[in-house]
């Protein structure tokens, strides 16, 4: 038996009910009108109410938008009542298209990172040849699953990069709570053909992929041999943490490496500890530098 959760949002107009379960295969739908929702039975249904303006239908949950002539307060346990009523009674929240591509099963599980915040989704399949990172939604235009990702309120960094996608989250929900969610979602949106990265839309030249780059050629020796060690035998170290570790400049008069931290490394309470006591006495050995220090610039 489905039993809807009501929640609250951020518009006092818009109110959540939730399902235990996804009801839609990452796609989003909104209808404003009866004749727009014939895709979908509840929506029409509900728009039989006449306070329903706006019906969307996303993820696990339905939102409905009011009309001013009544207040959520009085009627909203009276539409949970009539959705349960109307799903439990075998009605059909929304047809999909038939003729979509069939799912293409995966496997996606949780690693834990030595960053509390960050956890890696670890996908059976290669997603990118290119690591790519996005601090907020509106950096996701290479991305529609970063995107979908960030419309959860605990989603705060997402970092891809070959098979796994670290995700990074702020502090209001503790990973036992959400773990699931993530990966259920992830695996779906995956499976049903979602695009996970258009590399098209990602820069071709990345300040922060310098060994990928032209410029490498035109950097001094020192620098080209930092990048090649930081490539060769940092970065898939960090990889399997669900980090990356990026080659920022070398200052050749104090010495000073700086370097880009991202994904799980981003943040981590004990990047400061891999960046002196790991990468900074690797260089100082490999270079037979003992002045070399490492900062990093996002630490």
């Amino acid at each position: 038996m489905v039993k809807i959760t009501i929640k609250e949002t951020q518009n006092p107009t818009i109110i959540k009910f939730e399902f235990d379960d996804f009801i839609t295969q990452n796609q989003n739908f909104e209808f404003k009108n009866i004749d727009e929702a014939k895709s979908s039975p509840l929506a029409q249904q509900l728009f039989y109410l006449p306070f329903v303006k706006t019906v969307y239908i996303s993820g696990n949950f339905i939102a409905v938008e009011r009309f001013s002539i009544v207040e959520w307060e009085n009627v909203q346990d009276a539409v949970a009542e009539q959705i349960e009523t109307f799903v439990n009674n075998g009605g059909v929240i929304i047809n999909i298209d038939e003729n979509k591509p069939k799912k293409q099963p995966i496997t996606v599980y949780g690693e834990t990172t030595p960053n509390p915040a960050a956890l890696k989704f670890v996908v059976s399949r290669m997603l990118t040849k290119n690591a790519v990172e996005y601090k907020n939604i509106d950096q996701t235009a290479s991305s529609p699953l970063a995107k979908e990702l960030f419309k959860f309120p605990y989603v705060k960094e997402i970092f891809i990069d070959e098979n796994y996608i670290s995700v990074t989250k702020y502090d209001i929900n503790d990973w036992q709570e959400i773990t699931l969610e993530i990966r259920t979602f992830i695996k779906q949106y995956i499976e049903n053909g979602g695009t996970v990265l258009d590399e098209s839309l990602i820069e071709t030249v990345n300040k922060n992929d310098v060994s990928k780059d032209d410029a490498f050629e035109k950097l001094d020796v020192t620098s080209q041999q930092i990048i090649n060690i930081l490539e060769e035998y940092v970065k898939p170290a960090v990889a399997a943490d669900g980090g990356n570790i990026a080659f920022d400049s070398y200052n050749e008069d104090n010495k000073v490496v700086k370097v880009i931290l991202q994904g799980a490394c981003s943040g981590c309470p004990s990047s400061t500890f891999t960046l002196k006591s790991g990468i900074e006495n690797m260089l100082k050995s490999m270079l037979n530098d003992e002045q070399i220090t490492v900062e990093a610039l996002n630490a």
